[in-house]
């Protein structure tokens, strides 16, 4: 969420800044700003459009500046407004941009109010602000350091100050923030970011700054420092990593969105995903899995939202195929609640980011409870998460724009299905055999999903009907209803209809009292062990007038009929099944979000990569 730029320079940074922010617009959409020092000043401007507008602002301003700072934000305290929009100002004299939550902000501001400061804006970065500007005293990096040790909460921030040319000071506390060395020969510049991709183009040459990290930027030089048990800050040395950012995926090409074109995009991602497993080891989740996976009798899956569904799909293969208890609790939930520890337990980590502040935090807290054992699914092998995790698998799904995930929901479920059939193997429920057919399958799954993907037209039809309806109910069984859980909250956060879903089963239960004809209701019906039941659950919905719209395999034997359509799959596809079903319901919400004129890619009150809880 909300995205940072900052840099020290000879040149004008203002378009690098800019374009900075055009990069991380999908992580926070609800204003955006930029500052610059310039002729002994401080200047800005702010805007609660979108990165675009901004850009034509500073324009017709002949906003210039060497030294400057910028953000994109998604609101938390204070409503979408100019005033509430980053960077805030200080008396005229320091200007600051942040992403987190400060918990204390209320305390902090009736101290600062006592001593005078004038609050302009509802949210909390502006307490920041004015509490630098307090401790300022010639130096901003002593402020800053001091600063920090008052907040409490998650941020990452970027300051400059008025009477300090050529020098920008970022911090870090559970939120991400990076350095940029540059390297244009010539200008002297660095740079500070919430994401390396802010600065493709400008620099690959990137440091990764660590929970507590102050970073002093100035011409040609940087200086780290971190707070010792004491809260005495102390020199530290961060490693420079070459990061190449992909600039050419972020681009849309001939698709009319983002998210259409990642959802073309799961055959390559899926592809690259599994390229290069010739067999099922333990090691394809690191040197140490062999000894981890001997030495774990349980699974604890940690995630939030769509990463959640994946995590309770795997559960199915996990328990089915592995033959190991499985629990999955939401990220946000489990490290507020008392829960039964087990050092034999491999807590399992699933985030695209890698930075998402909820599952990062419960993962310490499983750590705290001396639960060591621990492997992330990731998509950003760069991320927090695998640095924190002792195991990883990185899935390949690339740069992902869309707010609504996709592709990195198809990837994280082609990386855990994996870590199933390696837990299998180290178990010894897994034959040679065996092996062989689940890697066959595996291999084809790239073909098999440009197939779906060629039903598209069929769907399109189906969203034209329910780009007028208001509610939405999907249902599937076993493997399947955290299908229709992830196509229900496809279609609410890009379509804004009301959508649930449940298992099949659970509908005489009470779900049954919404099924009107004005209640589509969408069935995952594979040809599985549970088929003929959840026929039985068709027929309770088309007797009570409901109107059906069935995604079913080919040989299930479902056929159209008044208030029952029917799109056939391709192929049925075993366990691997719920990788291609969710294809179509992910092209549903997208064409029915499309039709009804939403913005699609930055859908409202929501944004990219959740870094604070």
């Amino acid at each position: 969420m909300c995205g940072i730029v900052g840099a020290v320079s000879n040149r004008n940074i203002v378009p690098i800044l800019l374009e900075g922010l055009k990069r991380l617009e999908y992580r926070g959409y609800d204003s955006c700003g930029v500052a610059v020092h310039r002729d002994g000043e401080l200047h800005r401007a702010r805007s609660t459009s979108r990165v675009a507008e901004l850009l034509a602002q500073a324009q017709a301003d002949h906003l210039e500046g060497t030294t400057g700072i910028a953000h994109t934000r998604w609101a938390t305290h204070g409503a979408p407004a100019v005033h509430n929009a980053h960077p805030h100002f200080s008396r005229g004299r320091i200007a600051l941009v942040h992403n987190g939550i400060i918990e204390n902000h209320d305390d902090l501001r009736v101290e600062l109010q006592a001593k005078g400061y004038e609050f302009s804006s509802q949210t909390d970065t502006e307490v920041i602000a004015h509490l630098v500007d307090h401790l300022y005293d010639g130096d901003l990096l002593d402020a800053v350091q001091r600063a920090t040790l008052r907040l409490r909460g998650a941020y990452a921030v970027a300051v400059f100050c008025r009477d300090e040319p050529h020098r920008v000071v970022g911090a870090r506390q559970g939120s991400p923030l990076v350095l940029g060395i540059g390297t244009l020969e010539g200008a002297n510049e660095n740079f500070i970011a919430s994401d390396a991709m802010a600065l493709a183009g400008v620099t690959d040459q990137i440091v990764y700054l660590e929970e507590g990290d102050v970073v002093d930027l100035q011409l040609g030089k940087v200086w780290i420092s971190a707070a010792d048990a004491a809260g005495v800050h102390r020199a530290v040395e961060r490693p420079v990593r070459t990061v190449h950012a992909h600039t050419g995926e972020a681009e849309l090409g001939p698709y009319r969105h983002y998210m259409q074109k990642e959802i073309f995009e799961q055959p390559r991602a899926i592809g690259d995903t599994l390229e290069g497993v010739l067999g099922i080891a333990p090691e394809l989740f690191g040197d140490k899995a062999f000894r981890v996976f001997g030495e774990i009798d349980n699974v604890l899956i940690l995630a939030c939202g769509t990463s959640y569904y994946s995590g309770l799909t795997a559960k199915y293969w996990l328990e089915g195929i592995a033959r190991i208890p499985t629990n999955v609790e939401i990220a946000s939930e489990y490290r507020y609640r008392s829960s039964v520890p087990n050092p034999r337990t491999l807590v399992v980590t699933i985030t695209q980011s890698g930075e998402t502040a909820d599952t990062l935090a419960a993962l310490k807290h499983a750590r705290s409870l001396g639960m060591t054992h621990t492997l992330t699914i990731c998509n950003v092998a760069t991320s927090a998460m695998v640095r924190e995790c002792e195991l990883a698998y990185i899935t390949r799904a690339g740069v992902e724009i869309g707010v609504a995930s996709t592709k990195a929901f198809t990837t994280q479920l082609a990386g855990l299905y994996l870590l199933t059939l390696a837990l299998a193997q180290k178990r010894g429920h897994l034959t040679d055999e065996q092996e062989a057919e689940h890697l066959k399958a595996l291999r084809h799954l790239p073909a098999a999903l440009q197939a779906v993907l060629a039903l598209e037209p069929q769907v399109i039809a189906w969203a034209e009907i329910f780009a007028r309806k208001e509610n939405a109910l999907f249902l599937g069984r076993g493997l399947h209803y955290p299908i229709a859980l992830e196509g229900a909250l496809k279609l609410k956060e890009i379509s804004y209809i009301h959508a649930e879903a449940y298992p099949a089963g659970e509908l005489k239960h009470g779900p049954l009292a919404l099924v009107t004809a004005e209640m589509p209701v969408v069935t995952v019906a594979p040809n599985d062990a549970l088929l003929e039941k959840l026929k039985s659950n068709i027929q309770e919905v088309k007797a009570r007038g409901g109107e059906l719209f069935v995604f079913a395999d080919g040989d299930t034997r479902i056929e159209s009929s008044p208030g029952v359509h029917v799109i056939r799959m391709p192929e049925h596809y075993g366990l691997l099944s719920p990788i291609l079903h969710v294809v179509p319901l992910q092209l549903l919400a997208y064409h029915t979000a499309v039709a009804r004129g939403t913005d699609v890619d930055k859908p409202r009150n929501l944004a990219k990569s959740v870094t604070v809880e």
